[in-house]
């Protein structure tokens, strides 16, 4: 009797596991190379996934966080499901969890399982912040009796670090996985499809001596007086990335901004929750007139920072529905005869227009033969059955006024309101 090849034999195992328990051929196609990578996975629940999942991909030796669902009985593994209201205080509803497959020769289980604690509030029943539900469940679904001792280990070294900081007791559940069910496509990456949102934030601060430090306390008297900006952002968030690269690092105006985590607000009188990063708060002697929470584009930043810094003014109707300065107005008189300085943005702070380059045209408006290069952009404006050419602030996105081709030696006459513009000396 001829011998069977052993990969035949793992072929014939393999299919007969399929046919028993329907695990899907991508499943062990997985596990197959998981385990020729020598790599180890873990299922981690600790509340919405999207905002879980892209904090364990961007730890370095983590190869792959899928999104998915895991840990329930008798509901359908789909997101209309476990989000039913029916279910939300099912206790035998799926929770929504990460599978972080890792590199156990570049990050250690227990790093991520500190990483875990450290991402949210384990002391939350069925919750993290607004999520309310089952499915929302801080939880560890372990894959081996290693992974099975170890979380236990972890989670009282982390008990002892938060009762020290003054919270309760820690409600994550350990138990073995049963099965492990991918969420829908639109789920995975979900904050790299979707850049228009906010990265939540719900972690106690309380870090592992051996990991990333709490943020220290910061001296927050300053903000105690007059008109400040606050921007409220977190390690490994990219939405506050991208609002710092869109709007933030182009910020040059005279309401002072400052960056705080949600640990460094001491002193503060905020109603705004602050879980939510980026969020934006418009303080007056350190106490919040209004906030925003999410990303947002430099269009509806200037927008809310011009009701902050301009309320119903003439300035404001200018900037943001395209009025007009009365002739020979206040603020034209004091900028027509201004010494050597450039005139800038009342929002951004950036520099519009230079007295190097302004001339008195009679009309009662500021006047200039040029703008500062890239300081400005033009758009047609057909408005009241006239053609005219607006120019508007390239950083805020304010009107300004309009552009006309009758200046000075054959130049272009750039007319600019001047409510809109703050003087700067060279």
């Amino acid at each position: 009797m001829r011998s069977t090849p052993w990969f035949n034999l793992y072929f014939w195992k393999e299919l007969l596991l399929f046919s028993l328990f329907a695990v899907p051929l991508e499943s062990i196609a997985k596990e197959m190379a998981t385990s020729t990578q020598h790599l180890d996975s873990i299922v981690l629940g600790a509340g919405c996934f999207w905002g879980a999942e892209k904090r364990y991909a961007a730890i370095p030796g983590v190869v792959d966080a899928v999104s998915g669902y895991a840990d329930g009985i008798g509901v359908a593994p789909h997101y209309t499901a476990i989000t039913a209201a029916a279910n939300k205080q099912n206790p035998n509803n799926h929770a929504e969890v990460v599978q972080v497959v890792f590199n156990p020769e570049v990050v250690s289980l227990v790093a991520i399982l500190q990483n875990f604690f450290e991402g949210h509030d384990p002391t939350q029943k069925n919750r993290q912040g607004n999520d309310i539900g089952t499915q929302y469940r801080s939880t560890i679904l372990t894959q081996s009796a290693t992974q099975a001792a170890t979380a236990p280990q972890v989670l009282t070294e982390y008990q002892e670090l938060l009762s020290q900081a003054g919270f309760g007791a820690i409600v994550t559940t350990i138990k073995p996985l049963d099965r492990f069910y991918p969420a829908e496509e639109y789920h995975q990456d979900y904050l790299v499809k979707n850049p228009l949102g906010y990265c939540p934030d719900h972690t106690t601060g309380v870090r592992f001596a051996a990991t990333e430090p709490t943020p220290p306390p910061v001296d927050n008297q300053a903000l105690l007086q007059g008109q400040h900006i606050l921007v409220i952002d977190a390690p490994h968030c990219p939405f506050c990335e991208k609002f710092k690269q869109d709007v933030t690092n182009a910020y040059q105006g005279t309401i002072p901004l400052h960056f705080r985590q949600a640990a460094q607000l001491q002193g503060l009188t905020l109603k705004t929750p602050t879980w939510a990063t980026p969020t934006v708060v418009f303080l007056e002697n350190g106490q919040e007139v209004f906030a925003q929470q999410g990303y947002m584009n430099a269009t509806t930043f200037y927008r809310l920072l011009g009701e902050f810094k301009l309320g119903k003014t003439e300035a404001f109707t200018v900037a943001f529905e395209e009025g007009t300065d009365a002739r020979f107005c206040r603020q034209y008189d004091l900028f027509k005869d201004t010494p050597d300085g450039v005139f800038i943005d009342k929002l951004s702070g950036a520099a519009l227009f230079d007295t190097r380059d302004r001339f008195n045209s009679g009309t009662g408006w500021l006047s200039f033969t040029r703008a500062v290069a890239g300081a400005v952009y033009e758009k047609p404006d057909n408005r009241y059955g006239m053609q005219r050419v607006e120019i508007r602030a390239t950083v805020s996105d304010i009107h300004l006024g309009h552009v006309f081709n009758d200046g000075p030696n054959g130049l272009p006459r750039y007319c600019i309101n001047a409510t809109v513009l703050e003087f700067r000396p060279r």
